[in-house]
């Protein structure tokens, strides 16, 4: 089945609605800075049609057996792959990721749906042990109601379907809100959840640049059972105050500042090449990028040298070129961000050793700074770009003390062929993940999420179900 993948409406209660107010909002491409659409520019009248709709098409979704739920949800991961390319291409153009990450985000993003279709029929109970003869006692799982997702445009498909496969496999509609850079991703996604065969009110999307307001309904609004939110933790603070009246089970995945150790005992060469694939993702503009690379000072000089050689050789340009890996920050304010870290990094004592550049428009040299310190911002606060700053470290106690001296919690990694030293450090990082001689960690297997001021709860994996399913104890008497 072919489907029409470009769309510029809301997606609500199964029809393709335009705002009431008429207004629309422009797309625009970060390579070029051209404008590609003109989107529908959904209010919070639109995103209380959704939720009304959702909770109206909730009985009947949620009475459908798992495996009947799944079977849409299949349908859906099979459209996803045989659209893969088209996705690609239009994630590309809005977002700026080079199109061989945009192919990854796509395969990674279906994998959820793959999951949760069968992980749903996984809700398991228990029957416990007895307090009395005549009684017996059952606790049971249920889906939480209609949740509403908030999504960022660095993982515009995977980010969705992260949030949105678990809910509709625990039988929970959803209400979506992509992030305005990126809606044209989201909504072709709501065009294959169409053909996939999902009823009316049980998937829906509203793209808007009121993100405040909308934002504020699906807090407040005391049909929706669940919020899952993922960007920065100032925004992720203002929504779990504005979901405090309901009291609404909440999924937040927040800011990261992800150290990379490199012990003296470590492989350099796979450490190389595990900080450049953890630092330069999507041009270093995810959460769990590698923000500050700790280095043990006996193979520090080794490894700046070994790494900004590796830096130097990345392409940058066009996005549709397969061999390019870096493409543009996603706006002038982010150039002017990573400028700015860059900046201060240097004033204070930063080597640059490769890249620290614009290279013209919103692309920004792949850099990395020697001698680093924690007096830089770039040490305590996320540059979401391609800088790696690197610091030196002299002892073990050391790596995880400065590894560990930030607010935030959300990935960690390190290398090292000790099998002492890797159980020990690893236990000792306050992270929710933690990568061990490997830069890429995520998969919808595991479980993703942080600690401290990177959030709470866990998406993907068996764990991440547990999120849209609330637990029910049944006490039978008189048996």
């Amino acid at each position: 089945m072919t489907v029409a993948l470009w769309r510029e409406q809301a997606y609500v209660n199964g029809a393709w609605i335009d705002a009431a107010t008429s207004r629309t909002f422009g797309v625009h491409n970060p390579s070029s800075g051209e404008q590609i659409a003109r989107v529908v520019d959904a209010g919070t009248a639109e995103t209380e049609q959704a939720i009304a709709a959702a909770h109206a098409a909730w009985p009947a979704w949620r009475d459908r057996t798992a495996k009947e739920r799944a079977a849409v949800l299949r349908r859906w991961h099979d459209l996803m792959l045989a659209h893969q390319d088209e996705l690609a291409t239009l994630m590309s153009r809005e977002s700026g990721k080079v199109i061989t990450e945009s192919r990854g985000e796509v395969a990674y993003g279906a994998a959820f749906v793959e999951w949760f279709a069968e992980e749903g029929k996984r809700a398991y109970g228990d029957v416990l042990p007895s307090s009395a003869r005549d009684r017996r006692l059952v606790v049971i799982k249920q889906g939480i109601g209609v949740s509403a997702a908030i999504t960022p445009w660095n993982f515009p498909l995977a980010m969705i379907t992260r949030k949105v496969a678990p809910a509709l496999a625990a039988g929970c509609p959803v209400v979506i809100k992509p992030a305005a850079e990126t809606p044209l991703t989201a909504l072709a996604l709501a065009a294959l959840a169409e053909a996939a065969g999902f009823p009316a009110g049980v998937y829906n999307t509203v793209p808007t640049t009121e993100s405040d307001a909308v934002g504020k309904v699906l807090c407040a609004h005391p049909l929706v059972r669940k919020l899952s939110f993922t960007g920065s933790t100032a925004v992720g603070r203002q929504l779990m105050a504005q979901c405090a009246p309901t009291l609404k089970k909440l999924s937040l995945e927040l800011g990261g500042n992800a150290p990379f150790i490199v012990f003296d005992d470590a492989d350099v060469e796979a450490a190389v090449r595990g900080a450049l694939l953890s630092k330069y993702r999507h041009n270093g503009q995810t959460c769990v990028c590698v923000n500050r690379i700790l280095v043990q000072r006996g193979v520090y000089d080794q490894f700046v040298a070994r790494f900004s050689e590796a830096v130097a050789g990345l392409r940058s340009g066009d996005v549709f070129d397969p061999a390019v890996q870096v493409g543009p920050l996603i706006s002038d304010r982010a150039v002017a961000k990573v400028s700015a870290f860059v900046a201060d990094a240097i004033a204070h004592g930063a080597r640059v050793v490769c890249g620290g550049r614009v290279r013209g428009g919103r692309f920004f040299e792949p850099t990395v700074l020697a001698d680093a310190t924690p007096a830089m911002r770039i040490a305590r606060e996320e540059v979401f770009g391609p800088v790696a700053p690197i610091f030196a470290f002299d002892t073990e106690a050391d790596a995880v003390a400065m590894a560990n001296d930030t607010a935030y919690g959300l990935a960690a990694y390190f290398y090292s062929r000790d099998v002492g030293r890797c159980w020990r450090v690893a236990e000792a990082l306050e992270y929710g993940m933690v990568g061990i001689n490997e830069g890429l960690i995520s998969t919808e297997l595991a479980p993703f999420g942080g600690v401290k001021e990177s959030g709470m709860g866990r998406e993907g994996s068996k764990y991440g179900l547990d999120a849209y399913l609330e637990i029910k104890y049944l006490c039978f008497g008189g048996i």
